[in-house]
């Protein structure tokens, strides 16, 4: 729980104080800035529920409890990891157009991701365990998935960087998911 709650401080600090400040002054306080953090805020927050409001049990009248279970657990391993490697692309696209606006903005993005990062990952590596994968396997994937935030920053600097609106509003909505994320 300690990991947690440092996890989520040290995400909110990055919105409160870093990313929402460099939003407003990106778009030099136009009174847009605050539809893109909320719209940032919204969106995730939906994004999460729906995820973690879907069950995934309509298939399962047909077989024994025990494979249901087993199936149920599995379904949410793999939607699990597609959900974490959105999430790692966004955080990729996040510290990329961080470090487009300035490198003490970048350096906050990227030290609060990843002190958000480290407990997240290590309940993803259970989710796999739990989920009946091996543990190689499960720490494999886990892996290969936390590869997808490269991904997002090569993107976010070939796609975002070139256009300083962009990179303010992947700035504020990024704030307003931030803020979701904790």
């Amino acid at each position: 729980m300690i990991l947690v709650a440092f996890s989520a401080g040290s995400i909110l600090g990055a919105a409160y104080f870093d990313l929402l400040s460099e939003a407003i002054e990106l778009f030099k306080a136009e009174p847009a800035v605050y539809v893109y953090i909320t719209f940032g805020f919204i969106l995730f927050f939906f994004l999460e529920r729906f995820i973690y409001g879907y069950h995934g049990h309509g298939h399962e009248a047909d077989i024994s409890a025990k494979a249901a279970e087993r199936f149920s657990r599995k379904g949410f391993a793999y939607l699990n990891l597609i959900g974490d490697a959105i999430h790692n692309f966004v955080d990729g696209m996040v510290i990329a157009a961080s470090f487009l606006t300035g490198f003490s903005v970048g350096l906050a993005a990227t030290v609060a991701v990843i002190f958000h990062e480290l407990p997240l990952e290590m309940g993803d590596y259970g989710i796999l365990v739990y989920a009946g994968f091996k543990r190689g396997r499960a720490l494999l994937l886990n892996f290969v998935v936390a590869l997808t935030v490269i991904l997002g920053g090569i993107f976010a600097v070939f796609f975002i960087g070139t256009v300083e609106e962009l990179r303010g509003l992947l700035i504020a909505f990024s704030a307003g998911g931030f803020r979701v994320d904790s």
